[in-house]
């Protein structure tokens, strides 16, 4: 079986592959046309892909085509339609990497609340200013709330507890008992989560349905003074309300996505809220550790090797005609 490696990965996935014996070509920078030619050329049985874009036209050059994997949790760069028009599976690598995002998130819950960013930046210009950044609030008794209780959402509601916070949350389906397991108090829709924390945080996979669901109503929910965290993906919050609301009701957020960040690796940004005083933001890092990259490769490799096998596809997240 050939797989097209169509990402950058880590090194041992294609040993591993290989070793197994699956023929592997590994094209690191292919997007879009390049990918396409790419599908035609080898005409792989696989694909295995991290951020790179799957669409309709990619279905269509590649033939013999069976298999996508997303070597991370999300799918929105995947076009679930064609691949199941073209009786392609595709399969993610969901919770690999929940422990790094939700690291992360505490990471800028504890910058905001003392302030973390701005200390350095001081002390790096030859500044002291301890009368300024001694008067942090503290985690302890405070209330946090968190929009989908999954793999990372469970997991930072885990953090949250032994932080001493008081955690509330939003999640579907009403049938999880993931809440009642937890301890945690479960409220009937997120406005309602917005209006009794300190901190709100999102952790939903972006589809239509969720597009956009941290809305303006919810934004408007928060208390004046709270903190918004955003790790999931950036449409997932009303970007603009959110940039109104930073300023009129002195909301601060921690960010580590942008709706104008740049598709490279490298490069410059000229994104409204990535500026704005009330935002610490990261550069889409938040799966990004050697231990989460790791968990994520092994389990691509498992996935492909399950399909060759066996013929079943692990974590297939569209029926495939």
């Amino acid at each position: 079986m050939r797989v097209l490696i169509a990402d950058k990965v880590e090194d041992f996935v294609r040993a591993r592959l290989e070793q197994g014996g699956f023929e592997v070509v590994w094209e690191r920078t292919v997007h879009g046309d390049t990918l396409r030619e790419a599908l035609s050329l080898h005409d792989p049985q696989v694909v295995l892909v991290r951020s790179t874009k799957v669409q309709v036209e990619h279905f269509t050059a590649g033939e013999s085509l069976e298999l996508v994997v997303r070597a991370g949790a999300g799918v929105n760069t995947i076009d679930l339609v064609s691949a199941s028009e073209h009786g392609v599976r595709v399969c993610n690598c969901p919770g690999m990497n929940a422990a790094a995002v939700a690291e992360l998130t505490l990471g800028l819950i504890l910058s905001l609340d003392r302030n973390i960013p701005d200390n350095v930046a001081d002390l790096r210009a030859g500044v002291w200013n301890k009368a300024r950044y001694a008067k942090a609030t503290g985690l302890r008794g405070r209330t946090l709330g968190v929009v989908g209780l999954g793999n990372i959402g469970a997991q930072v509601a885990a953090l949250g507890q032994a932080f001493g916070m008081d955690v509330i949350c939003w999640t579907y389906p009403p049938e999880d008992d993931t809440p009642e397991r937890m301890g945690i108090p479960r409220y009937d829709t997120p406005e309602e989560v917005a209006a009794n924390c300190d901190v709100l945080t999102a952790h939903l996979a972006l589809n239509d349905a969720t597009r956009g669901f941290i809305s303006r109503a919810v934004l408007e929910a928060l208390p004046d003074g709270a903190f918004v965290i955003n790790t999931s993906r950036a449409k997932i919050v009303d970007e603009e309300a959110l940039l109104e609301l930073l300023d009129s009701k002195g909301l601060r957020a921690g960010l580590d996505l942008f709706s104008g960040e740049p598709a490279a690796k490298t490069g410059t940004i000229d994104d409204p809220l990535a500026k704005h005083p009330n935002v610490y933001g990261t550069h889409h890092i938040g799966a990004s550790t050697a231990q989460a990259q790791l968990a994520v490769g092994e389990e691509a490799c498992r996935v492909i090797e399950v399909f060759e096998a066996e013929g079943v596809a692990v974590n297939c997240v569209n029926p495939a005609e």
